[in-house]
């Protein structure tokens, strides 16, 4: 057994496996930094690389995310112990008015795969619990995402109240009918059309 095979068992969607591989590591005094880093946060990488390129559809990568997902609940308590460095902290949501969540779902454990602390707000959320949260948590960016047109001014409104308060926060936009023309009229600071580019963004803004 070793780290390669965590990394392998992410993608092939085996969440026991994961899980039974991540134990014995920790047994054997393998590093959790590099249990993460090697194991889940390379395979989410590769997974995002297969999507990208056609070879993974959705369903899969999601699968992928859920068997990342049960290996880093094993190391959590532990992680709060090490001296791993977050990748920095995202506040996740689907925005007030919308209750659609599978893409937003799977963002969020990608951004967690990644390495990120995800504080994840779940549907229907307004202005001001993205804005107080991302405050309290001293969140390095809020990511948002809608599935109906009609709940994408909710993102123009987040935004404005960031900059209308000077928060050193970006801002992240996505869902099916978002788009980067849409982005850049409302004034984000980015946008993905799908999961692994939104970990790829939300690296390049949470670093600038």
């Amino acid at each position: 057994m070793s780290i390669k095979d965590i990394y392998q068992a992410v993608i092939d969607f085996n969440n026991a496996k994961v899980v039974e591989l991540v134990k014995h590591e920790l047994a054997n005094g393998t590093d959790v930094s590099t249990i993460l880093n090697d194991g889940l946060i390379a395979a989410m990488d590769e997974v995002g690389r297969l999507f990208s390129e056609g070879e993974l559809f959705v369903p899969e990568m999601l699968r992928s995310a859920q068997a990342m997902k049960a290996g880093l609940d094993e190391l959590k308590p532990l992680l709060a112990q090490s001296a791993a460095k977050s990748a920095g902290t995202i506040v996740i949501g689907t925005v007030k008015g919308d209750l659609h969540d599978i893409g937003k779902n799977l963002v969020a454990m990608m951004m967690e795969g990644a390495g990120f602390d995800v504080i994840d707000l779940g549907v229907d959320v307004d202005t001001e619990k993205f804005v107080k949260t991302a405050k309290e948590k001293n969140a390095n960016v809020i990511c948002m995402s809608a599935l109906l047109t009609t709940t994408m001014p909710g993102m123009e409104e987040v935004i404005k109240a960031v900059k209308a308060q000077g928060l050193d926060i970006k801002t992240m936009v996505g869902g099916a009918p978002v788009t980067q023309e849409f982005a850049n009229k409302i004034g984000a600071d980015g946008y993905a059309e799908d999961a692994p580019g939104a970990v790829e963004k939300a690296r390049e803004l949470a670093s600038a």
